[in-house]
């Protein structure tokens, strides 16, 4: 069988190319995978241990990530080894007998021996290999591919989207199903890549599946990097980085629980330090690890396009807000908070009137449809307020959501209906369970009111619900909090408080449709999954409906 270069752009990626996912998912995979920070305790020098990646396709670039051990001691944290010279190639074929692109960098402790390279000058809509050399050691080859032209017109556009993976509570089985698949343009994350937690305080219903490195809290660099380490050996992460190029922005794990610009719930500035040098490790380590440019002022608010199909506003929504709200304290609405900063808000708002494309994406941390409740037992509010964030003394809004940052929503919202804005898409995380929702204007006057975008979030790769919260076989007790949720939000078309998995959404000139996948079960390396539902927006709607088959 002769292996298709892609070189030609235009040429979208072929349907289930199982056997090319395959053999990417069967080379991503870098061995041996022993040591606290992530390396083997003997191993020799140099070698690839965690992976490779690509990261924020453009249409004539690509962004490419790796990390070298050098020596036995260069353990992520570590701040020892060698500066050591990494040469890295990209070629149209996965031979490598046609090289469009190389280059030397240097991996050093400073950067904690991770490297990236920011290629430019590529062609447009073409499929790349890439792949790492120091010392005699070669890294696994990744394949990725950059974006069409801005101006193309591009039938199609499929993404992988996933959030809250969480090391402690189950393995990335996700990821193994989302790289296998064959058809991805890229894989989008939504925030909490990685946990801050120590050992045992966060994990599969009060179980460890598998102890983080470091055992404690992560605090200052060291432990950032520690953290990000141990995640990037991960065989199922490694082989999803290697298949498709990763679009990410985090959210407060990255940091701590609930960040805010000033601060976090999990975050006590008399025995954990300074909040701003902490932030300033998480986020040294976060761009140093992950296959992502910083664009604005060290933060990841950015946006990408695919032709004249979609563009995608990526928001940073933890470095910029103000502090939670109390409930009831009535600052929820004041104009004196903001979730986004003036400064993101007027670029996101500028970019949405600006954009000329068929639909416009924004990955949100967080959601923004408006979730209210009624009454529902104790026993099922308190896990439910633990999941949500809210009071556990009565039902309320979720303070860390956009529902307690009311006047940056209404002006958002008022935007998109003032400039007559359509086939926005909320793309979003966070909460550990899936949702699809119209987004109103108004809520308490909605359908009469009508809907300023859609949102589709989606649930969590290994992070505790409701169901574990409860410790219940999932879809039982947590029933009848999905029932109340729906009637008193009829603007809300589906809740799933109680899966794991990911979701595969789909784009074309014609409707936005997202796939709900679920595993079978996160505590098992080897768990399958299944698709689970279907919802889409058609264009110039604005509203979801369910779709009872997924894309092929």
């Amino acid at each position: 069988m002769t292996e298709p270069t892609d070189s030609t752009p235009l040429a979208r990626p072929r349907r289930r190319r199982v056997i090319q996912a395959a053999a990417l998912t069967a080379g991503a995979v870098a061995l041996p995978l022993t040591a606290a920070g992530g390396t083997a305790t003997a191993a020799p020098a140099p070698q690839f241990l965690h992976g490779v990646a690509s990261g924020d396709p453009l249409p004539d670039g690509i962004l490419l990530w790796t990390r070298v051990t050098p020596a036995p001691e260069a353990v992520p944290g570590s701040g020892a080894g060698p500066d050591t010279d990494v040469r890295w190639e990209l070629a149209t074929d996965r031979n490598f007998t046609t090289i469009a692109a190389s280059g030397t960098v240097t991996a050093s402790a400073a950067s904690d021996h991770t490297v990236k390279a920011d290629v430019r000058g590529l062609r447009a809509d073409t499929a790349y290999w890439y792949r790492f050399t120091a010392g005699g050691a070669t890294s696994p080859v990744g394949r990725t591919r950059t974006a069409p032209p801005a101006d193309a017109h591009v039938p199609h556009l499929r993404l992988g989207v996933a959030s809250c993976a969480n090391w402690e509570a189950g393995y990335f089985s996700a990821y193994r199903h989302l790289a296998a698949r064959g058809d991805l343009d890229a894989f989008l994350f939504l925030g909490d890549y990685i946990y801050e937690y120590k050992t045992g305080e966060f994990c599969a219903r009060g179980t460890v599946v598998r102890p983080h490195a470091p055992a404690h809290e992560i605090l200052d660099l060291a432990d950032y990097r520690t953290r990000h380490g141990r995640y990037k050996t991960d065989p199922d992460l490694q082989a999803l980085h290697a298949a498709v190029p990763t679009i990410a922005i985090w959210d407060d794990h990255e940091f701590a629980n609930d960040a805010w610009s000033g601060g976090a719930q999990n975050h006590t500035p008399g025995t954990e330090g300074n909040w701003t040098d902490r932030v300033a490790a998480a986020k040294q380590a976060y761009f140093e690890w992950m296959p992502v440019r910083p664009s604005i002022a060290g933060t990841t608010y950015r946006r990408l396009r695919y032709g004249k199909l979609a563009d995608l506003h990526l928001l940073d929504l933890r470095s910029y807000r103000s502090q939670q709200a109390k409930v009831g304290s009535g600052d929820i609405d004041s104009a004196d908070r903001t979730m986004t900063g003036r400064a993101q808000l007027d670029w996101l708002k500028s970019g949405l009137a600006a954009s000329d494309t068929t639909w416009r994406l924004i990955g949100n941390e967080v959601m923004i449809s408006p979730v209210a409740f009624l009454s529902l037992p104790d026993y099922l509010l308190r896990p439910l307020a633990q999941l949500l964030g809210l009071p556990s003394e009565g039902l309320a809004v979720n303070p860390d959501q956009w529902d307690g940052y009311t006047h940056d929503r209404r002006e958002l919202l008022g935007h998109l209906k003032a400039n007559a804005i359509g086939n926005t898409v909320f793309l979003t995380g966070d909460i550990h369970s899936a949702w699809a929702s119209d987004v109103p204007y108004e809520a308490a006057t909605y359908p009469g009111s009508g809907s300023a975008a859609v949102e589709f979030t989606v649930t969590s790769v290994t992070s505790d619900n409701v169901d574990d919260f409860l410790k219940v076989a999932p879809h039982t007790l947590s029933l009848l909090a999905v029932g109340a949720i729906e009637a008193a939000n009829p603007h809300i078309k589906w809740v799933d408080l109680d899966s794991h998995g990911y979701g595969v959404l789909d784009v074309t000139p014609d409707q936005v449709q997202m796939d709900y996948y679920v595993l079978s079960d996160r505590t098992r390396q080897d768990a399958t999954t299944q698709w689970a539902r279907s919802y889409r927006s058609r264009t110039g709607t604005q509203q979801v409906e369910r779709v009872w088959s997924p894309v092929r």
